[in-house]
């Protein structure tokens, strides 16, 4: 039992409601593949320089022999640990769990090198300019020489050439013609949409902020979706590129979740058209990449809703994981300096466990009989993200405690929250009376009714909601929560102190509610 409690700390949802052996997590892909890559022969690279040169060869049979010149280089990495991987990403690189000049047998989410041991990260593909800096101290094997065309490339000694029918012909030389477009098509900057259903607000949103990757053997293109869910990529391809969504958000948080040793998930779309490719993600789709999406919504909302407010945002790089196989969600904070008992949570992620050591988690999202629920895992995403701004301003020390007071009330009482009673149930009662309302208020905003979530336990958040009625803005009260309000009285006092002149409604609310 003790696992799951951890677990439950910090959780909108009590109870210990985790499955140990699920009867099965693997679900039913439709737009989307979630499994490991498989993959299958090596293929010939078009890029290469010697196959580009081939090709140049044959598109101009006369022409003067010339070589071509090495614009980019294809390499693989094997960073030793997140700080490694981290320094890779901070040079702009877009890294690759698989090779890229092999053909995908079976497509889907990851893929480690067997050669590899489950728990360190595995080879890393990418592809850095010809000048490119190596940082010292991590591995790394440069595979390939290569050119790869691009719009307003200046080539000294190749003005004239036609790069574009250059390129075609090196897919058809080295066997890939298959996925190149129709002849008679230009090469295109592919565009398009990405969008999820909210039933319950009865149309579809833009899935915000997400990075889109297309890639084309070792021709990669990064963008990300605007508000909308709108893209449109930086390159043009006359091939078919494979699509995928890399759930690192623009705002500075990552969803990973999905037994790969790296930051953020990858849900991958396939092959599709070089025009781009539009996406709707409904209760009927994937479940895996309904679940990233809505939780990327909920996410990216709260962030800009935070701006608005004047509530400070949740640290930068937060890390969630979305974890089908438990219902209660919560935030840990562990890569932020949260020190909770690691063997707990490693016993508790079970099968997960091998990656908690590489990338601790901030926040948990419990998905289990969520799926398809667009409302839920919305609620349950804001809540954690409103401690999350609270763990800003009250600090690790309130935070252990907090989590503690959690663990020891339900082993005493068989409630997460407890009775009110015990000690250090102030902490409990602070953290939770803004993360109720905070969800209940953009819950609100969202579908246009308050759920009143949190009204049936001891600490009352209907509390604050009292407070902005009474004309103290969500500003001032978040100022509040600092490390040493650790219960209602205190929290009473600090109000009071912000805004003297609102004595009389603070009192009012805090004996209504804090009795």
């Amino acid at each position: 039992m003790l696992p799951a409690l951890v677990l439950a700390s910090c959780s909108k949802e009590g109870g210990s409601l985790v499955e140990t052996a699920p009867a099965g997590t693997r679900e039913k892909v439709e737009v989307a593949g979630h499994e490991r890559i498989e993959l299958g022969s090596r293929l010939e690279n078009p890029y290469s320089v010697d196959n580009i040169g081939k090709a140049l060869a044959s598109v101009y049979p006369t022409r003067t022999v010339a070589s071509v010149p090495v614009s980019a280089l294809y390499v693989r990495f094997l960073p030793k640990d997140l700080d490694e991987y981290s320094e890779l990403e901070g040079k702009g690189l877009q890294l690759f769990d698989h090779p890229l000049d092999y053909e995908i047998l079976t497509d889907g989410d990851y893929y480690h090198d067997p050669s590899i041991p489950d728990d360190e990260i595995t080879w890393q593909y990418a592809v850095v300019p010809s000048g490119f800096e190596f940082p010292s101290g991590i591995r790394y094997e440069i595979l390939e020489d290569c050119f790869i065309p691009e719009d307003g490339m200046a080539t000294r000694g190749f003005e004239d050439v036609d790069w574009d029918a250059v390129e075609r012909q090196s897919f058809k030389s080295t066997g890939n013609a298959g996925i190149l477009a129709e002849e008679t098509r230009a090469k295109v900057k592919p565009s398009g949409r990405i969008t999820i259903k909210d039933e319950k607000l009865g149309k579809a949103v833009g899935v915000s902020g997400v990075k889109v990757v297309a890639n084309v053997f070792v021709k990669i293109s990064t963008t990300y979706t605007d508000a909308d869910g709108k893209y449109a990529f930086p390159a043009k391809y006359s091939a078919r590129p494979r699509y995928s969504i890399c759930f690192q958000n623009k705002l500075g948080f990552t969803i990973g979740m999905n037994l790969i040793l790296v930051p953020a998930s990858v849900s991958t779309l396939g092959k599709d058209d070089p025009d781009g490719i539009d996406v709707t993600v409904d209760r009927n789709s994937d479940n895996t990449l309904f679940r990233r999406c809505a939780v990327n919504n909920a996410a990216y909302d709260y962030y800009r809703k935070c701006q608005a407010w004047g509530v400070s945002t949740p640290p930068k790089n937060l890390r969630f994981w979305i974890l089908n196989i438990v219902r209660p969600s919560c935030a840990l904070m562990m890569h932020h300096g949260a020190l909770l008992d690691t063997k707990l949570v490693s016993n508790y992620l079970g099968v997960y466990s091998v990656i908690l050591r590489v990338f601790s988690p901030d926040i948990t999202i419990g998905a289990k009989d969520k799926n398809g629920n667009y409302p839920e895992l919305y609620a349950s995403t804001v809540h954690e993200m409103a401690h999350a701004s609270h763990f800003v301003n009250a600090g690790t020390a309130y935070w252990d405690t907090f989590a503690t007071y959690i663990l020891s009330s339900f082993l005493m009482t068989g409630s997460t929250y407890g009775t009110g009673n015990g000690e250090n149930a102030g902490y409990c009662a602070v953290a939770e009376i803004w993360a109720y309302h905070i969800e209940n208020m953009m819950l609100k905003e969202r579908y246009g009714t308050n759920p009143g979530y949190g009204k049936s336990n001891w600490f009352h958040p209907e509390l604050l909601s009292s407070l902005e009625s009474g004309g103290i803005g969500r500003d001032v009260i978040f100022s509040c929560l600092k490390t040493g309000v650790n219960d209602l009285d205190l929290l009473k006092e600090e109000l009071v102190s912000a805004c003297p002149s609102k004595k009389t409604v603070i009192t009012q609310a805090f004996n209504k509610y804090a009795k």
